[in-house]
């Protein structure tokens, strides 16, 4: 069954070596093409730009010729890639045609699918599946001789070392290709089948038993009951059992008849004609021709889910703020291998009052925005960048666009941080090995299937990664180690933390940003998916065509065309991304709350914020007071320690008493004026400068208070005058450890004035967001598709149009080589072909010394030059005449 014809074998050849043949008649070629190059040179342009759009690996870099790309179609890396990018049930067809006859009928691949009883669901949808297969240059013929291309078959086909996951073993002829002819004569006999002159006729004639129905069941019907039960446990595999040197009976009475077949010294396999009969000639046990519907599980009013997710966009926005904030003045250490110490995340989220996984997101999601980075000194650290300065001026709105566009298309993946990469070291938060590069488009896919359900509808985690799973099948994984599924799970997640989706929903503005079109009102608006209205939506959503047709439809709208794999999403320009991030910040805006300009003042030396602030009110207060919760109100508390923050940055006592009165709804209460006045009084009483250090102040009595108290012995003070005292700490130690007994006292400078401490920014060098590393090569567009068709087809047509018969006494070129003729023929060759208007063959040798074929026009000849219009490129050019190895005439026909 894997004996590949000569045809399918030159399918697979290097470029050049299979187009050379003779051709057929055009009626015969057409009919049935002898190789992959010729099914694809029979193919139109939109079915050309089809499968380089799927397979983009197959135009980098483009290839010359149709055979060039029929080659590069059937190399291992590249057909390996296009069977993960396969759905379920299209993958089911490759693999019951790897089990087929090579070429196989297509009732032949149906009857594998569908089985003896049929399935109208499998006969409606193979058609498209084939199609899609077919579309991938993964299967090419005609309907009657349907070719699975050699390296998808050598993946696919069962062997010992690879088990298909069909579960079928070798057939009677594979099976038996070591075994003696008297075996096989013996295998007949037994099965009471007649002898035969040859091995070779014994293998047919023992397979047409098994393939026979009728036949078959009557062997079997003499089986005993134990026998057919050894059969059972092997009917859906893995085919190969273990046998001792002497079988017992039941054994003994299947591998006298063939039923089992030796394939090594203690081991047997079920062959597979004998295991299609007993599954009732279903390759699969299961089949899955329809993608599992994703039904909406609760059906909200839009309103709720826009409004809940416009509060979770607002605390993203705010989370963010505090963490930038919280490393203003230089944040954590970076790694000597790169990323964020386990130490430095704990802290961020003890900061962020979040658990350690989410702090790891908003870190990554500010890296992606391009408002974090590494500073780049000797002593790196993590900071903000200089944009993130300009992202705070922007309007809410957009800076949500800014994150929300970021975490769409970032391929840095926040959930694996903690994990082991290949080589077993822990992943850590802005470190390497963050990089998922299907992300973006599992993303996109699980935000467009929440898009197609009734608005308002959310969707359980376990359908969408079931949807999934099916749109994407991987050859082998199992359910847990499916990467896929997991960065669903973490999309959801992440979706609702940054407010595109509000309680599992789409949002208005979440649809927006994604460019998917309006989704159908919800019959019901508090109707759970459990009603029928549910359930028709829901059957709209999951084909992704939207709502359902009417009653009278042969079959749901789900179940009409939908084996092929959901396409990777559209490349969008960027005029589409910004429109796109305007009108979600457009629709996310109104939602938003608006800052205030006021708080609410409070006896108890409290402040009351009943909403965001404005920014500089906010700046100022952060200073001025220390925040004690958060929430849909925020409460600051007025501290000793903070006022002298605040006049320690600058600030007078009545200027923040003018600054409270201005801003604060109710009278500024006394207990909060006599705190400022307080420690204004006694800010700066003391004044501390560098000698080593030292301490003056005007009250000796003061001085002489902290020489007796014994918290100063490390300060290791002594008295140099009655209003100096000497330490030999330093400034900074100094000014800390008064602050620390309960002083206010103040820095000065070396001229004796007061030093204003105020924060100060760190900021990184300018830098760029993080590029997207891309899941192989990126999707080309329509410019690119037709510029590299027409190469394609210019260079098929230099390989392949038919040559006159040289009459000169060069030597002929090889078998797909360049012509060869010496330079006084290429010149008399070019010149007559100026004066009769023939098209030529020539091949050129670039600076580079890059070969190539090319059919040219001449129209001029001169200065060691030839001007011509080239076929290949499609616009005129001039080669110089030293640089063409030789030249040969068309034939009249392709003149």
């Amino acid at each position: 069954m894997d004996r590949m014809s000569v045809q399918e074998q030159s399918s697979e050849e290097p470029a050049g070596a299979f187009d050379r043949a003779p051709a057929e008649g055009p009626a015969t070629a057409a009919a049935s093409p002898r190789s992959l190059a010729e099914d694809l040179r029979a193919r139109d342009d939109s079915s050309l730009s089809a499968l380089l759009r799927a397979r983009p690996d197959l135009i980098t870099p483009v290839p010359t010729d149709l055979t060039q790309l029929a080659t590069r179609a059937g190399t291992r890396a590249s057909v390996v890639r296009a069977l993960e990018r396969l759905d379920r049930f299209a993958l089911q067809t490759a693999e019951a045609l790897a089990v087929a006859p090579d070429p196989a009928p297509y009732g032949t691949l149906l009857h594998l699918l569908a089985g003896d009883a049929g399935d109208p669901v499998v006969a409606e949808v193979l058609p498209h599946a084939v199609a899609a297969l077919r579309e991938q240059a993964l299967v090419w013929g005609p309907e009657d001789r349907l070719r699975l291309v050699r390296t998808a078959r050598e993946l696919l086909a069962p062997s010992p070392q690879h088990p298909s996951p069909t579960g079928l073993g070798p057939t009677v002829a594979e099976a038996t290709a070591g075994m003696s002819p008297g075996r096989i004569q013996e295998l007949l006999t037994t099965a009471g089948l007649p002898t035969t002159h040859d091995a070779v006729s014994a293998v047919e004639s023992l397979t047409g038993l098994f393939e026979d129905r009728a036949r078959m069941s009557a062997l079997l019907g003499t089986a005993p009951p134990e026998s057919l039960e050894v059969l059972s446990r092997l009917v859906w595999g893995p085919p190969y059992g273990q046998v001792t040197a002497e079988p017992a009976a039941r054994l003994r009475w299947l591998l006298d008849r063939g039923l089992l077949l030796p394939t090594a010294p203690g081991t047997v396999v079920l062959p597979r004609e004998v295991a299609l009969h007993l599954r009732a000639g279903r390759a699969h046990r299961h089949t899955e021709p329809l993608p599992p519907p994703v039904e909406p599980t609760a059906v909200h009013r839009p309103q709720v889910v826009d409004a809940t997710a416009a509060g979770q966009a607002y605390t993203a926005l705010t989370t963010v703020e505090e963490l930038l904030k919280d490393w203003d003045e230089g944040g954590p250490a970076v790694l000597r291998a790169g990323g964020l110490s386990v130490r430095d995340l704990k802290r961020t989220a003890v900061a962020l009052d979040v658990p350690e996984p989410v702090a790891a997101f908003w870190v990554e999601l500010a890296y992606a925005a391009g408002l974090l980075a590494s500073d780049g000194e000797a002593d790196e650290r993590y900071a903000a960048t200089p944009a993130y300065d300009e992202w705070l001026d922007l309007p809410a709105a957009e800076r949500w666009t800014r994150l929300a566009t970021a975490w769409l298309s970032a391929t840095r993946t926040a959930g694996v941080i903690g994990g082991r990469d290949a080589k077993d070291r822990t992943l850590s938060a802005l470190g390497p090995g963050l990089d998922r590069s299907a992300a973006p488009e599992v993303r996109h896919r699980v935000l467009t299937l929440l898009a197609a359900l009734p608005e308002g509808g959310s969707a359980s985690p376990d359908a969408l990664v079931e949807r999934l799973r099916w749109e994407r099948a991987l050859r082998g994984a199992a359910s847990s180690d499916d990467p896929r599924a997991r960065l669903a799970r973490w999309t959801l997640t992440e979706a609702e933390s940054l407010g595109v989706t509000g309680r599992g929903a789409l949002s208005a503005h979440g649809r927006a940003l994604l460019g998917a079109a309006p989704a159908a009102p919800a019959p019901e608006p508090t109707a759970t998916g459990s009603g029928s209205g549910g359930a028709r939506s829901g059957r709209g959503s999951a084909s992704g065509l939207g709502p359902g047709s009417g009653p009278g439809d042969k079959l749901p709208v789900h179940h009409r065309h939908h084996h092929l794999p959901a396409p990777p999403p559209e490349p969008r320009s960027a005029a589409e991304l910004a429109a796109a991030a305007v009108r979600a910040g457009e629709l996310l805006a109104p939602l938003l709350p608006e800052p205030l300009d006021h708080v609410l003042l409070q006896a108890d030396l409290t402040a009351v914020a009943p909403g965001p602030l404005e920014r500089p009110l906010a700046d100022v207060l952060n200073v001025l007071a220390d925040v004690e919760s958060k929430g849909g109100a925020t409460v600051y508390r007025f501290t000793p320690g903070s006022v002298r923050r605040a006049l320690d940055a600058g600030r007078s006592a009545s200027d923040l008493q003018a600054f409270l009165t201005a801003h604060s709804r109710t009278p500024v209460p006394q207990p909060l004026a006599y705190l400022i006045d307080d420690v204004a009084r006694r800010h700066g009483h003391l004044r501390i400068g560098a000698a080593s250090a030292y301490v003056r102040c005007d009250d000796d009595a003061l001085l002489n208070e902290i020489v007796a108290d014994k918290r100063s012995q490390g300060l290791r003070l002594r008295r140099l005058a009655p209003t100096v005292l000497a330490a030999q700490a330093d400034p900074a130690t100094l000014l800390e450890g008064l602050r620390a007994m309960g002083f206010a006292p103040a820095a000065e400078s070396a001229e004796g004035d007061v030093l204003i401490t105020r924060a100060h920014a760190h900021r990184t060098p300018p830098r760029t967001a993080p590029e997207p590393v891309p899941d192989g090569p990126p999707a080309p567009d329509a410019t690119l598709l037709a510029a590299a068709i027409r190469a394609v087809r210019a260079g098929d047509l230099a390989s392949t149009a038919p040559r006159k018969p040289s009459t000169t006494a060069a030597a002929p070129a090889p078998n797909g080589g360049l012509p060869r003729t010496t330079a006084a023929e290429t010149l008399a060759t070019m010149q007559a072909a100026v004066l009769t208007g023939g098209t030529l063959w020539i091949g050129y040798v670039n600076a580079e010394g890059s070969a190539s074929q090319r059919v040219i026009a001449p129209v001029r000849v001169e200065g060691g030059f030839v001007t011509a219009y080239d076929h290949t490129a499609d616009e005129v050019r001039t080669y110089p005449l030293h640089r063409v190895t030789g030249v040969a005439e068309l034939a009249d026909d392709q003149a």
